[in-house]
């Protein structure tokens, strides 16, 4: 596949927005077929310090894989200000065991201002005003210096993530997104973590499949939808990062 260097020039031209898009296009193509080892390699080759990739730290499968790709390589984690202490504990043995650069990505406000402008619990009357505040917008910021980002999302984890292509043109953001796990299913992440001695959040086996931020996460029954548990009662399902 012919693909831009990783000294792709920064100034996101409209000409080089068109460039990228075409290449997602390209790549999504040429590599959906391909081992999520071989999709974030390409992508480190491609992008090299430009590249970066997201963990809610469930577990650290991608993390333990982009670090294959890429040693050193930057892994955005979203400090809402609302975790778990088991997701803020993963966070940071994941930082202290892997080859990773864990950048703790936070919001403009801290909870305590946010109550004062806005009244506390957000999260219960508007949580979709929450979630674009405490994540979208310190992500958006957060993405600007790099060309490409790679998240752990997968087909069969929701409805709203079953045409997910493990290349995708980021339009809103003009990046390109990589999703090497796209096409794996709960079973090959559960291997992965065995064969490889993956970290994983304690609270998973828990019951707690798919973790946020606390006041909008639950514990999941056996055999239900793994993401039933996030904003159980409140008809949502994604924060907005993926839409």
């Amino acid at each position: 596949m012919s693909h831009p260097t990783a000294q792709l020039d920064a100034t996101m031209s409209g000409v080089m927005v068109t460039e990228l898009a075409e290449l997602a296009r390209t790549a999504a193509k040429e590599l959906e077929d391909a081992p999520a080892e071989a999709i974030l390699r390409w992508a480190a080759e491609t992008f090299g310090d430009r590249l970066c990739v997201t963990s809610s730290m469930t577990d650290a499968v991608l993390p333990h894989l982009a670090s294959r790709a890429k040693p050193g390589i930057d892994v955005l984690f979203l400090e809402t200000g609302y975790h778990f202490t088991e997701t803020l504990g993963t966070r940071d043995a994941v930082a202290a065991i892997y080859p990773v650069n864990v950048v703790n990505v936070r919001p403009q406000q801290t909870v305590a201002e946010q109550d004062a402008t806005l009244r506390p619990r957000l999260y219960e009357r508007n949580p979709d005003l929450c979630c674009r505040l405490r994540k979208v917008q310190p992500l958006n910021k957060a993405l600007e210096p790099y060309l490409a980002w790679a998240s752990g999302i997968r087909r069969d984890e929701s409805d709203t993530r079953r045409t997910t292509r493990v290349v995708e043109w980021d339009a809103r953001r003009r990046k390109i997104k990589v999703n090497p796990l796209a096409r794996w299913t709960q079973e090959d992440v559960d291997n992965y973590i065995e064969e490889h001695g993956i970290l994983v959040n304690p609270m998973v086996y828990d019951g707690y499949p798919s973790i946020g931020c606390a006041p909008c996460t639950r514990q999941v029954a056996a055999g239900d939808d793994p993401r039933s548990g996030r904003w159980a009662g409140q008809g949502k399902t994604e924060c907005g990062i993926h839409q």
